[in-house]
């Protein structure tokens, strides 16, 4: 099988309907099919931030219904999760664009989509193997928490990544270079941390290039290794992109 692995999308829903058309998928009835018989994949972080989650998010609700879903959540989907849970969030960092976007609705509406994201979540897998050598996971994921039961630390990394517990200037949290120190042979695709182009290194690669910070919206193409990507409408923000040494 081939796979089209693609990065944060953060409601950038117009951008995600030009990368499946420069990729080569068909729109057949709301599912994006490739005449290849490629597979979609997502890194995670659907929503927060940018102007359509909620449509985004109703795309993957019908990939998922017809048994064609690849997703793996990230730290936005798990705060969508735990808001919709009842639990006291804040409504930062994007949610409170997604709950705007939510209110907006009848609330019979809203009944319906709180129900339908709570079983979507709970049905998605923390990371996903896909064939013998590619992995994909939000944040990431080292080598020796392969095939390992999902425990509370493995949960919060392939989530958050591999944090240090400090922030920066800006309030955002400072993580590790974990890619950097990465042995295993299978490829591990992430997002999480948006880069001005994809970062790749030691059989792993950061596909989030920063759509929703005017960067843009990529897919890393496997097994063929290479990238495609379409330009952001959203106002560039140079400030909130990544540089790994």
């Amino acid at each position: 099988m081939k796979y089209d692995i693609i990065g944060d999308i953060h409601g950038c829903y117009a951008e995600l309907l030009e990368l499946f058309e420069v990729l080569g998928y068909e729109n057949q009835e709301g599912l994006f099919v490739h005449p290849e018989e490629r597979e979609l994949v997502f890194v995670g972080d659907a929503m927060d931030r940018g102007p359509d989650s909620l449509a985004v998010l109703r795309l993957l609700f019908t990939f998922q219904d017809r048994g064609h879903l690849h997703y793996c959540p990230g730290n936005h989907c798990n705060k969508l999760y735990r808001f919709f849970k009842g639990n006291r969030v804040q409504l930062t960092h994007g949610l409170e664009t997604t709950i705007n976007e939510w209110h907006r609705l009848p609330k019979k509406e809203q009944q319906q989509f709180r129900a339908r994201y709570l079983r979507f979540y709970e049905e998605l897998p923390f990371y996903q193997e896909l064939g013998d050598d590619l992995i994909v996971a939000h944040a990431g994921i080292k080598d020796d928490m392969l095939g390992k039961p999902i425990s509370k630390s493995i949960a919060v990394f392939v989530l958050y990544g591999d944090t240090t517990g400090k922030f920066d200037a800006q309030g955002r949290p400072i993580r590790r270079n974990w890619a950097k120190s990465y042995k295993g042979s299978k490829w591990v695709v992430y997002g999480h941390t948006p880069t001005e182009e994809p970062y790749i290194i030691n059989n792993t690669v950061n596909i989030d290039t920063g759509c929703i910070f005017g960067g843009y919206l990529s897919a890393f193409r496997f097994p063929e290794k290479t990238v495609v990507s379409v330009p952001s409408y959203q106002p560039y923000q140079p400030e909130r992109f990544q540089k790994f040494n």
